[in-house]
């Protein structure tokens, strides 16, 4: 691990941090903000995916989520959304290639070398926390905003031995049959949409995946991507004809943007504290 940065923040200590990924073969970028009560004993931990074209930066600066987190003892961890560098594949669009890794293990040309970003958050990523930083074992949530809220529903699902509390902002909850999610997993998994259920929330519920706690989504009702890229309800219904608890919140007025993140993330955090604390 490399430090390219740490202040002082409510007491803990916000840290900016490198590494060379043995997943994507890259130098990996990530935030981690551990509060003061990580002095003295292991916490528990809640791993943010952030959504198109953001790095690990984003959250770190606008959500506002060092205060909660030092409240509710909890490090918070931002990776960056996809491998980059000179010698990865890219593509001029926003929503495809670098800051879009879309948290997919891609297997077509030329994204199958770097663009592994599902291994990385639900292996590596976790592994390199809990060797550098104070976690309790067994006490890692996961959460995200739009695609990363995709990307934290389905490692969520997938992945509860490592995952033990889920939430999402905005999520990209059926990327299988949305503009965002057809191109990138046409690009990054090829045209046969069986290799995408794997990596669509919804698809997974359909297929068997359940949760014994709660998932919670939140979602503004004045986004402008909800109707054609998100889909929340979607999920909502597969959960409830599979008997999967989740909480969906809608807020009038809200858009994408991380004025709406900024003011529902204390509420996940909570919802996470709450859920690890059993653990």
């Amino acid at each position: 691990m490399r430090t390219i940065s740490e202040s002082r923040c409510f007491g803990g200590v916000q840290g900016t941090y490198s590494h060379a990924s043995a997943t994507t073969g890259t130098e990996m970028r990530l935030s981690v903000f551990v509060p003061e009560q990580g002095r003295s004993r292991a916490l528990p931990a809640v791993i943010y995916l952030s959504g198109l074209s953001c790095t690990e930066e984003n959250f770190t600066v606008k959500a506002g989520a060092q205060r909660y987190a030092a409240e509710l003892g909890l490090i918070v961890v931002a990776p960056d959304t996809s491998p980059r560098g000179p010698n990865v594949a890219d593509d001029p669009a926003y929503d495809l290639g670098q800051g879009a890794g879309f948290y997919v293990d891609a297997t077509e040309t030329p994204w199958a070398p770097h663009f592994r970003m599902y291994s990385y958050v639900a292996q590596e990523l976790p592994a390199l926390v809990a060797a550098h930083f104070p976690l309790r074992p067994g006490a890692l949530g996961i959460m995200g905003h739009s695609m990363g809220g995709h990307g934290a529903l389905t490692l969520g699902l997938r992945e509860q031995a490592t995952f033990a509390s889920v939430s999402a902002l905005a999520p990209i909850a059926t990327p299988s049959q949305v503009p965002w999610g057809i191109k990138a997993f046409s690009a990054y998994l090829g045209p046969e949409t069986q290799r995408w259920r794997p990596y669509d929330a919804t698809a997974l519920v359909e297929d068997g995946h359940r949760r014994a706690d709660t998932i919670r989504i939140d979602q503004g009702e004045a986004d402008k991507f909800l109707g054609e890229q998100l889909r929340p309800e979607v999920f909502a219904e597969a959960c409830a004809r599979a008997g999967q608890t989740v909480e969906l919140h809608r807020h009038a007025g809200y858009d994408h943007g991380y004025f709406f993140v900024a003011t529902l993330i204390g509420e996940h955090l909570r919802h996470h504290a709450e859920l690890l604390a059993r653990r």
